[in-house]
């Protein structure tokens, strides 16, 4: 098999086998889970769930979210900081570094972030999700209602895509000057282990790294980007002005910490591993 991002070759990687409940029981009949590696970028990427049919992929990801949201669960992965999120959307408007006025949460599950917008900053979040379509109905739009928006916000979805067509889906709905917001795990490199925190819950199929990202920013025609550690977010810009600095600088002094990084390029903040 080929990178889904770089197209060059990949290879065997590593095997995981979920022992641990209620995620044994949600993979009981797709079993080991064979992960490959590409030579060039290091995108990693699970062929065991590349394989599985739609409807089973749509099953396992409504199980395991389910599981994921209910509050009464024992939880096995780490919850998006909706909150950090949801503050750093609203500085971005202020300082004019995205346009507030026609924003999409893409792949928003329930619309936990859509629903923190609205209650404390005032901020109307539209939201689109392949599975799941309950709750307000308001807020949801359907698949054949999707267009161009100005900022496109994807809290948890660059690590559970299954084709390239995936990720480009996302990317498509940007407008020519917009912003894609991303929160995943993006690091210089994917630990060689099965039990590394990111490959725990079994609906992680793709696993990003800095070069991987930097690549697919090329190729999508981005220009800069930022980080905000404290929202543990990406923000990727289309276009690349000498305001973006001056912004982030007022910012930074601002609320005196360095609460935003802008680089020329994609920012490859996690190096430690």
């Amino acid at each position: 098999m080929h990178c889904l991002i770089c197209q060059e070759p990949t290879s065997y990687f590593l095997s995981k086998t979920y022992t641990e409940q209620p995620f044994a029981a949600h993979m009981e009949d797709i079993g080991t889970v064979d992960y490959f590696k590409c030579s060039n970028c290091g995108f990693t990427f699970s062929k065991t769930h590349a394989s599985l049919s739609p409807e089973r992929w749509a099953k396992l990801n409504l199980d395991v979210h389910a599981f994921m949201e209910d509050p009464a669960a024992e939880k096995k992965g780490n919850q998006p900081p909706y909150l950090e999120q949801a503050a750093m959307i609203k500085i971005l408007i202020e300082h004019g570094l995205i346009n507030g006025t026609n924003m999409l949460d893409y792949a928003a599950g329930h619309g936990t972030l859509s629903r923190v917008l609205e209650k404390y900053f005032q901020l109307h979040l539209p939201i689109f999700d392949e599975y799941v379509t309950d709750g307000d109905v308001k807020r949801y739009i359907l698949k054949e209602n999707l267009g161009l928006y100005n900022t496109v916000i994807n809290s948890a979805m660059f690590e559970h895509v299954l084709t390239r067509e995936d990720l480009d889906k996302v990317n498509q709905l940007v407008t020519d000057d917009g912003a894609l917001i991303l929160h995943t795990v993006i690091c210089e490199n994917v630990p060689a282990d099965p039990e590394w925190f990111y490959f725990r819950p079994p609906v992680h199929t793709a696993f990003h790294t800095n070069k991987s990202m930097s690549i697919l920013m090329q190729q999508w025609g981005y220009a800069s980007s930022l980080y905000c550690p404290t929202a543990k977010c990406w923000i990727l810009l289309k276009k690349d002005t000498d305001s973006i600095a001056a912004s982030v600088a007022q910012i930074n002094l601002e609320l005196q910490k360095e609460y935003l990084m802008y680089t020329k390029g994609f920012v490859d903040y996690w190096k430690g591993f």
